[in-house]
């Protein structure tokens, strides 16, 4: 465990950028061995776009991340933080670090991106791909990018987490986002199994139909525990899933980095399509 700390204290940025990248392609190769929905369109062009917005919410992360350490450093050096106040073995701390950094580093931002207007409109970005797959994961315009990092922030000082936890956390969080977008269909009883304590990819997709309120269902990114206690869990048939957000469905909107980059500087638009007209 101690050599485990260790390295995700000091992780070099190569590394990390190493797990973006193994994670994006090993999910590619999987979708598209065995895929939930078949292929239908450019791939590759869809992929390109989703690759655009993976590196700049990269261009972000890095350039930011001093933020960050300094962030971890000063909550452990005065002892601020839930981590830091009670006294835990260290399997403790992995544990509760975990699950509790996907609380306020995941969940919270994200219910509250779909929430606020202005933060919405940034994050509908993310909602726009009407083709979801592993690429869509970091799927970010650079200001929710930004947001994201702050809430990450908050959650250090809220928490006390330490730097190895903090970059263990963003490991885990980077390959299961990678995993639960995936278009990979699994078997009924593995993916069962796993969403009593994870996100799965049949879990997750719900939260990219194009229509409320499946879309304010299933905000989980690395632990299913958060949307069973806040009552934000639902479980649909995946097959019948239709992908998007209902206010920005036209092709060139949703496959236009230029266009999508303008989105959050635009007039709000009022959601056009009502839940209790379509059971999943």
């Amino acid at each position: 465990m101690e050599s485990i700390i260790e390295y995700f204290s000091t992780i070099p940025p190569a590394h990390r950028s190493a797990i973006l990248i193994v994670g994006l392609t090993l999910f590619f190769i999987i979708e598209n061995s065995i895929p939930l929905f078949k292929v239908s369109y450019n791939k590759w062009k869809h992929s390109g776009i989703n690759i655009f917005f993976t590196l700049t919410t990269i261009l972000v992360n890095f350039t930011m991340a001093f933020i960050l350490i300094n962030t971890a450093s000063w909550v452990e050096t005065n002892d601020i933080g839930f981590l830091q106040m009670i006294d835990m073995n260290i399997y403790l701390t992995l544990i509760f670090g975990l699950v509790f950094m996907d609380l306020f580093s995941s969940y919270i931002p994200h219910w509250i991106e779909h929430h606020i207007k202005w933060m919405w409109k940034f994050h509908l970005i993310h909602h726009t791909d009407q083709h979801v797959d592993t690429t869509t994961a970091n799927r970010h315009h650079p200001g929710e990018s930004v947001i994201r990092f702050m809430f990450t922030t908050l959650a250090v000082i809220i928490m006390g987490a330490p730097m190895w936890l903090v970059f263990m956390y963003q490991a885990m969080s980077v390959v299961f986002t990678q995993f639960n977008h995936s278009n990979t269909k699994m078997p009924g009883w593995l993916d069962d199994t796993l969403v009593l304590v994870f996100c799965s990819p049949n879990m997750h997709r719900v939260h990219h139909h194009y229509r409320q309120p499946y879309s304010d269902k299933n905000y989980g990114n690395i632990f299913s525990i958060w949307d069973r206690v806040f009552g934000t869990f639902i479980k649909v048939d995946n097959s019948k899933l239709k992908y998007g957000v209902d206010t920005h469905m036209e092709y060139n909107e949703a496959n236009n980095v230029g266009t999508l980059l303008k989105i959050p500087f635009q007039k709000y638009r009022q959601s056009i399509s009502y839940p209790d007209k379509e059971k999943l």
